[in-house]
């Protein structure tokens, strides 16, 4: 991830989101094209979710997820996918499980979609 931001490689609408305090990166969150797993077919995605552990439990996650969507629905997009290794977090956002997808380490995650 940090290559990708410091090359900027990102197309069209992909692009990263951080949250600030001060002037303090404390979250970012990217949206792509495509992610971590050999699904072509399926995207936007919401993806590398990360909010700084001293942060954590003041809604940033969910403040930039929202943020994501807001972006994307002025992209012209109707949802937004979110994988995760875990349930519970993403349902409260209004994520509904989709299917169990299998990364590219072959490990298995958890698809979830949004419809706005």
């Amino acid at each position: 991830m940090a290559q990708l931001v410091k090359s900027w490689d990102f197309t069209d609408w992909e692009t990263m989101i951080v949250a600030l305090d001060k002037d303090r990166i404390v979250g970012f969150a990217s949206i792509m094209k495509t992610d971590y797993y050999p699904l072509p077919d399926i995207f936007p995605w919401v993806s590398s979710i990360f909010v700084t552990e001293d942060m954590r439990g003041n809604r940033i996650s969910e403040k930039l997820i929202d943020y994501a969507n807001e972006y994307l629905k002025a992209q012209n997009f109707d949802r937004s996918y979110i994988p995760s290794e875990f349930f519970g977090l993403y349902e409260k956002y209004g994520y509904t499980y989709v299917k169990d997808i299998l990364n590219y380490g072959d490990e298995l995650d958890h698809l979830f979609v949004k419809t706005f």
